[in-house]
């Protein structure tokens, strides 16, 4: 029966992680003077990203002065500033094909302003850059940007005068370095007025745009944005764990500059579509509307707020926070997430004492199901990274731009190909993992481990994670041996992972946090109505866990394997681990065992297949191939 209730709970979840991740419906050109129409933000897409106009070009002239003209007709005080790039801007572009000498050497801002009943509060920015790449027409990068700044402009103009100044700032040279930011934060006049930016960016052609990356101490911007962004068309995508993780990497946008000076804000971007990410496809016609129409709204709701509000947000503590399902932004201070822990950990405990007295749970049992989440977690590392390299080779932009705009066409096979994966290591842990032979076992993820070192080079994670499964897999005895045993022993596992993230990362911990505290609950709750575990009274509580916490964490995964997948195919294990503990009680009965094994088999074939077919569906020049 429990097979049942496993795979309408996880069909439920895909189903409404799937609904999650929608754009909205793009507004047309009849919407309300005051509301962000993704109809009228095209017109100007299309003028704009007529051909790539990158530094120096003449379309880069054309857009210049297409830009200003729209600007004045918006009712802004315009100007231009300009500045040199730097050497390194200036290799950087004429590696691409482009021509600085055409530039005179120098970057162009198109800076715009509407001035608000009081000069003397601190103005709102909106920020997007107008240069491209050579070999891109940019519909996406970041023709959308600029023409949904004006258009939030338009919007904001239609709504009434503000207190605050709004500052339109349309920087030059970002794709070759940033200069064009770094130009007008380095010595604008005003740039100490201003006390609040709002940029828009993209990496790709479309999916729902992610708030990724706020001023420091982001406490009252991400409270702000929570309450402008309930308004925005589609709601919100964003979470503490992406701030995080983005601060901590290599590469950066024009927000990077003020951000780097203390000022609040936001930056928004989507990168559905990777695909077209500094590509020739990336055109108009190509571009998905409903991305231009949320990160559109988004755009405007968080500037209108901005301008109206009392105060601008200041610098304070980093939130921990998340949207969930994309309709509503929650968080908490960091320091509460203990309170959360150990809420979880009385659940945990309730759970386990009401398991022992009246089902039979032992402490060791428990053991073995953590034991079989790091299984799952080692075995799942060494396979995700195997089936990825299937796809083509690990290579970052600094290495190779060209091979890395083509892995990122094959991006969407990569992920299928990892999900399958993780989706095989569960239904061989449902199996049975030790029904098969174990010396079977260990021997496979040996040589998968091997074959992903040739492929891949030497990779430390990849080496320790298969000496933990292999040895996991040799030694007797291991395994689970029952329900309850399994989930609390999962459920034990995320809380020690949450343990160590709270401490070290706690703006990166909720994943573990929330979804760790929602099984504990379910589990408690299971452990009351029907300890056995056999009936709806006891098994209802798991499903809607499941389907809750599954769909959220689904979604949470597309957007994370869009952003570090390539890289870190690994990320999906850990994702997967969590969604595995939330349907561990649901796992069906022994007498299943082949089918599910098989089934692991076939799931695990069928991802190395995607990530082949992603060679033949996005071929690599041997130029390419080389560089890699």
């Amino acid at each position: 029966m429990r097979l049942f209730w496993l795979i309408g709970s996880l069909a439920l979840a895909l189903g409404l992680a799937a609904f999650t991740l929608q754009v909205p419906a793009p507004a047309g050109i009849g919407a309300p003077v005051t509301d962000f129409s993704a109809g009228r933000a095209m017109i100007d897409v299309r003028e704009i990203a007529q051909r790539p106009h990158p530094v120096g070009s003449a379309d880069h002239a054309r857009v210049q002065a297409l830009l200003l003209r729209r600007m004045a007709a918006l009712g802004l005080q315009t100007s231009t500033q300009t500045g040199p790039i730097s050497p390194g801007a200036i290799q950087y572009l004429r590696e691409m094909g482009g021509d600085p000498e055409a530039a005179d050497f120098a970057a162009t801002n198109l800076v715009g302003v509407l001035p608000g009943r009081d000069p003397r509060l601190p103005a709102v920015a909106l920020m997007a850059h107008y240069d491209t790449v050579p070999m891109s027409a940019g519909a996406a990068d970041d023709s959308t940007g600029v023409a949904a700044v004006l258009e939030a402009v338009r919007a904001i103009r239609a709504r009434g005068p503000a207190d605050r100044t709004l500052v339109v700032l349309f920087t030059d040279a970002e794709e070759i370095g940033l200069d064009g930011a770094r130009v007008f934060w380095g010595g604008h006049p005003l740039r100490d007025r201003i006390g609040a930016v709002v940029n828009l960016e993209a990496r790709g052609g479309g999916g729902r745009a992610m708030m990724f990356e706020t001023g420091r101490g982001n406490a009252g911007t991400i409270g702000l944005f929570a309450r402008a962004g309930a308004r925005a068309t589609g709601g919100v995508s964003s979470n503490s764990l992406a701030v995080f993780v983005y601060e901590a990497m290599p590469n950066g946008t024009d927000f990077t500059i003020p951000k780097d000076r203390g000022v609040q804000g936001i930056n928004l971007a989507f990168i559905g579509r990777p695909e077209q990410y500094h590509a020739a496809v990336s055109t108009p016609g190509a571009l998905d509307r409903g991305s231009v129409q949320h990160i559109g709204s988004q755009a405007l709701e968080m500037s209108d707020a901005l301008l109206r509000a009392p105060a601008l947000p200041a610098a304070t503590a980093n939130l921990v926070y998340a949207d969930l399902f994309g309709r509503v932004v929650v968080g908490h201070p960091p320091v509460a997430g203990w309170g959360l822990l150990a809420l979880a950990l009385l659940g945990l405990g309730l759970a386990v004492w009401r398991a022992r007295t009246r089902a039979g749970l032992t402490f060791a049992d428990a053991g073995r199901g953590m034991v079989d989440g790091l299984w799952f977690l080692s075995t799942g590392l060494v396979l995700t990274q195997l089936v990825r390299l299937l796809a083509g080779p690990m290579s970052a932009r600094a290495e190779s731009a060209d091979a890395y705009y083509t892995l990122l066409g094959r991006l969407p096979w990569m992920e299928a190909g990892a999900a399958l994966t993780v989706l095989a290591v569960a239904l061989a842990l449902f199996g049975g993992r030790t029904r098969v032979d174990r010396r079977i076992v260990a021997g496979a993820i040996a040589a998968a481990a091997v074959l992903a070192l040739i492929l891949g080079g030497v990779n430390p994670i990849v080496i320790g994670a298969a000496v933990i499964a292999v040895g996991l897999s040799l030694v007797p005895g291991l395994a689970a041996r029952s329900t309850w045993g399994g989930w609390t022993g999962l459920i034990a596992l995320i809380l020690v992972v949450a343990t160590a993230a709270q401490a070290a990362a706690p703006e990166a911990a909720f994943l573990f946090v929330w979804t760790g505290l929602l099984a504990a609950t379910a589990a408690a709750l299971a452990a009351f109505l029907d300890p056995g575990l056999t009936g709806p009274r006891s098994l209802v509580p798991a499903a809607v866990a499941a389907v809750l916490g599954g769909a959220w964490i689904m979604g949470q995964a597309h957007t994370v394997f869009l952003g570090i997948g390539m890289d870190l195919p690994g990320v999906l294990v850990l994702l997967g681990l969590l969604v595995l503990m939330l349907v561990r009680p649901l796992s069906p009965e022994r007498g299943l065992a082949r089918p599910l094994l098989i089934g692991a088999a076939a799931a695990l074939l069928l991802a190395g297949g995607l990530s082949v077919t992603a060679r033949i569906m996005e071929p690599m020049g041997p130029a390419d191939a080389a560089r890699t």
